[in-house]
C-alpha cells in the first residue's frame, strides 16, 4: 500500500491529484514559510479504497495516530484533553475545486467536557458554546444524515426566545441551552448520542467526507464542470484556529486581482468574530477586504504581503482564506482563483504584460467556453428600464427571467422551457439543480466570495449578491423592495456587471466582442476586453495548425463566416436551397413518370442552384467551398402522410377531386422507408435517380465558371454523401468528370474541382485506405457517425433516455455534443490514418457539430486533420481553441 498520509511539510502544489488542492496549497504555503496552522493530509488515494470497498484501508488507522501525535506534540495540547483541547477541522480537496460540494467539519475534539477547559482556557465561554453547536449541527448534517433545517429551526426558536435578531446575540447560557437541543434532536433522529470520544469524531468525519465525494450535488457539479469521476478527494486534518474569538478576530476570502473584471487591487470580503463558512454561506453580510486596514492594520499589511507573494509564486490569480485569531494571522487555504470569463482574459495578458508568463501560457489560461460567454449580448444601455435595487455584480452577464425561490421550481420551469431567476436569500450547495436550470441567480445576502457568486462564476452563470434592500420571503414567494412587491413568475432582470436589478424584460444588444469580431469595433476604440481578445485570438491564429471553416448554405451566412475569421466553407448543405417556394420543382421531380418528366423538373432547378452557387462562391472569393450534394432522403421536401391523407379526404368529403394530393400521397406511401435515414439517401439517390447530381454539378462548375470570367477566383470543392463503399464513390466520380468536362468545354474556362467524400458511415472509416483511391478529401461527418457507431437517432434519443445517461454516467457528456474518443474518435482516427496510407496528401476536415466544440478541437488536432467547420457564431471558439491545441 502506497504512503496515505503526508504532513503539510512533505508536500507541495505540484501533488494536486494526490492530496487535493487545499493539501496540495497548503502544504506548498506551509514550504514558503507562510503562516498555516499545522496539520496533515489523507491522499485521495485512500478515498478511492474507502468508495471501493466501503471501509478505510487498515493502514490508514495507524498512519492516521501516527500524524496525530505528531500535531499533538507540536501544538501541545490532545485531541479531547479537558483543560486546554486540540480541535481540527476535517475538510474535503479534490484535484479540481468543487466548491462547497463536498463536506466540511469544523471544531472535531470538543465534548461535553473539553468544551468547558476551552471557555477557560480562551476566557470567552460563549465562543466555546458557540463552537461546540457548530460541531454537533455540522456533525449531524454532514455525517449523521440530518435535515440541516432541524438545526436551523432550533437556532431560530433560540432568537425567538431571547428576542434578537442575530446569532451574535445569543449568549453563553443561550448557546449551552441550544448545545442540549441539538444534542437531544440527535439523539432523536438518529437513535444514537452525539459520540463523545474525539477519535470517534475524527473517524466518522473523514468517512463521510470521502463519501462526499459521491453525494448527488457532487455528481451533477462533476458533470456540469466535466469532471473526471474517479480522483476521489484527500481530506485535510488542520489543527482549529478561530476567527469568532471576538472582535479582534475574523475571517475572510482575498483575491489578488478582481475575479469578476481581472483588474488588479484589494479586493474580497471581511467578516469580524466569525469562523470561515460565515463568509461563504452568506449568512451574514462582510464588509468589504479594504476595510481590514482600518480593523486591524497589522494583520492588513501582512495579508497584502502574502498575497503579493502568492501571486508571484503561482503566477496567477489566487483565492485565498484566512483566519485572524486575537489579532494573529493564518492562512487556511490559497487556490488558483475561478474567475469570470473577462476577468480570465485581461488577467491573462495583463500578467504578459508584467513580464509574468508569455503569450503562449496567456493563451494556455484562457478558453474557448470564456470566449463563448464574452459573446452573448448584454442589456441595452439606452433602453427604458425600472432600477428595483443595486447590489454586487458577481458573475458577469444579462440575464432575464421569471423569478423562482426554489431550486425545484427552477428545474420544473426550465423544463418546461421557461426562462428563470432564481431568487433566494442566500443559496447553498443544495441549490445546485436550480442554479444550473437558471438563466441567474440574485441573492439578498452574501458578496463575490458567498457560494452564490463562486460557482455561478465557475458555471458562467449571470449572478447579483447581496441586494440587501430586497426582502425575500420565500414562505410568501415575494420579493418586497421600495414598498413594490414582485411574485413568482414576474419578470425580472439582472446585470452580473453591475449588480443592477430591474423589472420586467430588458432587451439586449450584442457585446462589443461581437461587434469586434464582425468588424464594426476596432480593438483600439473597446475596452480593455475587447483588446486582450484581439490579442490572444491573434496568437492563435499565428500558432495554430488547424485551419477553421464554416458551415453556411447561404450567401449572407457565408458572408458573416468571413468576417468572424473563417478561411472557407466547410459544409454547404444543398437540400437547403430545395425548401420554400423551390418544393414545387422537387414535387415535380419526385412525382415524374417518365424521363422527360424528370429532365423537365431539373432543368427547373438548375439555374435556381446555380444562382445559389454564384452568390456563394461570390461571398467566399479566393477561398475553398465545399459543397455538399444533396443527402436527405426525398421524402423530407413532400408533405407528411398524414397531412395529405386528411386532405384527400376533405376534398372527397366536398366532392372535389384531390389530383395532385392523391398523387403526392401515393409518391409519400411509395418513398416510405421504416428507417429514412438509413434508407435511400445520399450517395444512394445520385446513382438512382438519373440526372439528380449532374444537375448540382453542372451548376457548381457553371457559376465557377462565370466567376472567373468576372476576374473572380471561386473554389469550389464537391462532396459526396454517405458513401460506404468505393464502387459507389467510383461511380459518382465518373459522373461528376464527366459533367465538369462538359461545362468546361462549353465555358471555355478549365480549371480543375476537387472531389471527395463524407465520412459518416463506421465502414466508410475502417475503408478508408480503399474510400482514398477515388477522393481527393475527406470530411468526417461526424453528426451521422455519431449515429451510426451508437445506433442512436438524434432526433429520439436526446429528448428521450440521455438525460438518464447523463445521471447514471454512462457518459459525462452528450456524443452529440462531445466527441466520444473511445467510439467515435476511434473511427475518425482510422479514417484518417487508413485514408492517408493511401493518399499521404489527402486533405482531412470534419464538419459536423463537434468541429465547434473545445474539447473536440484538441483531439481533431491530434489525430492529424487539416481544418474544423463549425456554424459562423463559433468559428472564433473554434480559431481560439485550434490554437491552444497547437500547445498541447
Amino acid at each position: 500500500m502506497p504512503k496515505l498520509v503526508y504532513d503539510f511539510a512533505e508536500g507541495n502544489k505540484d501533488m494536486l491529484v494526490l492530496l487535493g488542492g487545499k493539501g496540495a496549497n497548503l502544504a506548498e504555503m506551509t514550504n514558503l514559510g507562510l503562516p498555516v496552522p499545522p496539520g496533515f493530509t489523507i491522499s485521495a488515494e485512500a478515498c478511492k479504497v474507502f468508495l471501493a470497498t466501503g471501509s478505510v484501508p487498515p493502514q490508514l488507522t495507524e498512519d492516521i495516530d501516527h500524524h496525530i501525535d505528531v500535531l499533538q506534540q507540536k501544538m501541545g495540547k490532545k485531541l479531547g484533553q479537558a483543560d486546554d483541547p486540540l480541535l481540527v477541522s476535517v475538510r474535503s480537496g479534490a484535484a479540481v475545486s468543487m466548491p462547497g460540494m463536498m463536506e466540511t467539519v469544523l471544531n472535531v475534539g470538543l465534548n461535553d467536557d473539553s468544551v468547558n477547559g476551552l471557555a477557560h482556557q480562551s476566557g470567552n465561554p460563549r465562543f466555546a458554546w458557540d463552537a461546540y453547536r457548530r460541531l454537533i449541527q455540522m456533525f449531524g448534517k454532514t455525517v449523521l444524515g440530518m435535515d440541516g433545517d432541524v438545526f436551523e429551526d432550533a437556532i431560530e426558536a433560540a432568537k425567538r426566545a431571547k428576542g434578537a435578531s442575530s446569532d451574535l446575540d445569543l449568549d453563553a447560557e443561550d448557546l449551552q441551552t441550544l448545545v442540549g437541543t441539538f444534542k437531544a434532536a440527535v439523539e432523536q433522529h438518529t437513535g444514537r448520542e452525539f459520540p463523545q470520544d474525539p477519535r470517534e469524531q475524527l473517524d466518522l468525519a473523514i468517512e463521510a467526507v470521502f463519501g462526499s465525494w459521491n453525494s448527488d450535488r457532487a455528481i451533477l457539479y462533476r458533470r456540469q464542470e466535466r469532471i473526471a469521476t474517479d480522483l476521489g478527494t484527500a481530506v485535510t486534518i488542520c489543527s482549529m484556529v478561530f476567527g469568532n474569538l471576538g472582535m479582534d478576530s475574523g475571517t475572510g476570502v482575498a483575491f489578488t486581482r478582481d475575479p469578476s473584471t481581472g483588474q488588479p487591487g484589494v479586493y474580497g470580503d471581511y467578516l469580524q468574530n466569525a469562523q470561515g463558512e460565515d463568509v461563504v454561506a452568506g449568512i451574514r453580510n462582510t464588509v468589504p477586504l479594504a476595510d481590514l486596514e482600518q480593523i486591524d492594520k497589522t494583520s492588513y499589511d501582512e495579508l497584502m504581503r502574502i498575497m503579493a507573494t502568492l501571486e508571484g509564486h503561482y503566477r496567477d490569480l489566487c483565492d485565498i482564506e484566512f483566519t485572524v485569531e486575537r489579532g494573529k494571522l493564518w492562512m487556511l487555504q490559497t487556490r488558483v482563483g475561478k474567475r469570470t470569463a473577462a476577468a480570465a482574459f485581461r488577467i491573462a495578458t495583463s500578467l504578459v504584460d508584467e513580464g509574468v508568463i508569455d503569450l503562449d501560457e496567456a493563451l494556455r489560461r484562457v478558453k474557448g467556453a470564456q470566449l463563448a460567454q464574452l459573446m452573448f449580448p448584454r442589456f441595452d444601455s439606452d433602453a427604458d428600464k425600472q432600477l428595483i435595487s443595486k447590489a454586487i455584480g458577481a458573475s458577469p452577464g444579462a440575464a432575464s427571467g421569471q423569478v423562482v425561490f426554489t431550486s425545484a421550481a427552477a428545474v420544473a420551469a426550465a423544463e418546461r422551457g421557461e426562462k428563470v431567476i432564481l431568487v433566494r436569500r442566500e443559496t447553498n450547495p443544495d441549490d445546485l439543480h436550480g442554479m444550473i436550470a437558471a438563466q441567474g441567480i440574485l441573492t439578498s445576502r452574501g458578496g463575490k466570495t458567498s457560494h452564490a457568486a463562486v460557482v455561478a462564476r465557475g458555471m458562467g452563470k449571470t449572478c447579483v449578491c447581496g441586494a440587501e434592500e430586497l426582502d425575500v420571503d420565500v414562505a410568501a414567494e415575494t420579493i418586497t423592495v421600495h414598498g413594490t412587491t414582485i411574485g413568482a413568475g414576474e419578470v425580472i432582470s439582472i446585470d452580473g456587471t453591475t449588480g443592477e436589478v430591474f423589472r420586467g424584460e430588458v432587451p439586449v444588444v450584442p457585446s462589443p466582442v461581437v461587434r469586434y469580431f464582425e468588424g464594426s469595433l476596432a480593438p483600439d476604440e473597446g475596452d480593455e476586453l475587447v483588446a486582450a481578445v484581439h490579442r490572444l485570438i491573434g496568437h492563435a491564429d499565428e500558432i495554430r495548425r488547424l485551419g477553421v471553416r464554416t458551415n453556411a448554405d447561404t450567401a449572407e451566412d457565408a458572408a458573416r463566416a468571413r468576417r468572424f475569421g473563417a478561411e472557407g466553407i466547410g459544409l454547404c448543405r444543398t437540400e437547403h436551397m430545395f425548401l420554400g417556394e423551390r418544393r414545387e420543382s422537387v414535387e415535380r421531380l419526385i412525382l415524374a413518370e417518365d424521363d422527360a418528366e424528370r429532365d423537365a423538373a431539373l432543368a427547373e432547378l438548375e439555374p435556381l442552384q446555380r444562382e445559389d452557387f454564384l452568390e456563394l462562391l461570390a461571398a467566399m472569393d479566393g477561398l475553398p467551398v465545399t459543397i455538399r450534394l444533396i443527402d436527405p432522403p426525398l421524402h423530407e421536401f413532400l408533405p407528411s402522410m398524414e397531412e395529405l391523407a386528411v386532405k384527400v379526404a376533405l376534398a372527397k368529403e366536398r366532392g372535389e377531386e384531390p389530383g395532385r394530393e392523391v398523387k403526392l400521397l401515393a409518391a409519400v406511401e411509395r418513398l416510405h422507408e421504416q428507417n429514412p435515414m438509413l434508407g435511400l439517401r445520399g450517395v444512394r439517390l445520385g446513382l438512382m435517380i438519373p440526372g439528380l447530381f449532374a444537375m448540382q454539378v453542372r451548376a457548381i462548375a457553371s457559376a465557377a465558371a462565370e466567376l472567373r470570367k468576372q476576374g473572380k477566383d471561386p473554389r469550389p470543392e464537391i462532396m459526396i454523401p454517405l458513401v460506404g463503399a468505393i464502387q459507389e464513390l467510383q461511380l459518382a466520380r465518373d459522373e461528376v468528370e464527366g459533367v465538369l468536362a462538359e461545362v468546361a468545354a462549353a465555358e471555355g474556362v478549365d480549371r480543375a474541382i476537387p472531389i471527395g467524400t463524407m465520412i459518416e458511415l463506421p465502414r466508410a472509416a475502417v475503408i478508408a485506405d480503399q474510400i482514398a483511391e477515388a477522393a481527393d478529401f475527406f470530411s468526417f461527418g461526424t453528426n451521422d457517425l455519431t449515429q451510426t457507431t451508437w445506433g442512436f437517432s438524434r432526433d429520439d434519443v436526446e429528448g428521450s433516455f440521455f438525460s438518464r445517461y447523463l445521471e447514471k454516467g454512462v457518459f459525462a457528456v452528450s456524443p452529440f455534443e462531445s466527441i466520444d474518443r473511445e467510439g467515435v474518435g476511434a473511427l475518425v482516427r482510422t479514417g484518417a490514418e487508413r485514408g492517408r496510407s493511401t493518399r499521404p496528401d489527402l486533405k482531412l476536415g470534419i464538419c459536423g457539430e463537434h468541429g465547434g466544440d473545445p474539447d473536440s478541437i484538441h483531439f481533431f488536432h491530434e489525430v492529424g486533420l487539416d481544418y474544423v467547420s463549425c456554424s459562423p457564431f463559433r468559428i472564433p471558439v473554434a480559431r481560439l481553441e485550434a490554437g491552444r491545441a497547437s500547445l498541447d
